[in-house]
């Protein structure tokens, strides 16, 4: 995914912005993965280098390191797991723990797709394609459980680190890996909104 991330012009009224270091970083980011993209797009994502995205992007090799520890991080980090975290927090108090992870996870991939199309049609391919990248997101996954798990604990009344928790968090990360490469494997046809809530029914009932 490689679209520009918006931000709000300078003198706009009323906005909310972030600071100026924070605003900075994620100009950076973007700039990389834009630039990462351009050059994969034209090369090969073997063939592209760390080096090579740096120069493209104007920024140090070390830069580039610092915000993306491995190059299948520049095609998958985001900060999809806090943000996922925080909006199960801020669901209805009393709603079941997977409603309210559905009704979150369909608003984040409809956002994604008409935000980032382009984007996330190449995260998909590439997920398809790459070994290296597949390898890498389920590796991420338990880092992107961390909050979800926190979250999921303060909605139940649990322990982030009791086993109920851990596993439902861990399959509904796992689900949504499988929802990704079900979206990019058929064409990227399929509504994604109502790929999660198949997915989720799954957890839900099993294989009736």
């Amino acid at each position: 995914m490689a679209a520009s991330v918006p931000l709000p012009p300078d003198d706009e009224p009323g906005q909310h912005r972030p600071g100026l270091r924070e605003r900075k970083k994620l100009r950076t980011r973007t700039a990389i993965r834009e630039a990462a993209y351009r050059l994969i797009d034209e090369q090969g994502y073997e063939t592209t280098t760390v080096e090579q995205i740096a120069a493209a992007a104007e920024v140090s090799p070390s830069t580039v390191f610092r915000y993306f520890p491995v190059k299948e991080d520049i095609v998958l980090a985001d900060e999809f797991g806090p943000l996922v975290a925080a909006a199960v927090r801020a669901r209805p108090a009393g709603e079941p723990p997977l409603e309210a992870v559905r009704a979150v996870l369909r608003e984040a991939v409809g956002t994604i797709l008409a935000d980032r199309p382009e984007e996330s049609a190449r995260r998909g391919r590439l997920l398809l394609e790459i070994p290296a990248v597949r390898a890498r997101m389920t590796e991420t996954m338990a880092e992107t459980s961390l909050p979800l798990a926190r979250a999921v604990a303060d909605r139940t009344g649990r322990e982030e680190s009791d086993l109920e928790v851990l596993v439902f968090t861990a399959s509904v990360l796992a689900a949504l890996r499988e929802v990704t490469l079900h979206w990019a494997g058929h064409g990227r046809k399929d509504d994604p909104a109502a790929l999660v809530d198949r997915a989720l029914d799954t957890l839900r009932d099993g294989l009736n």
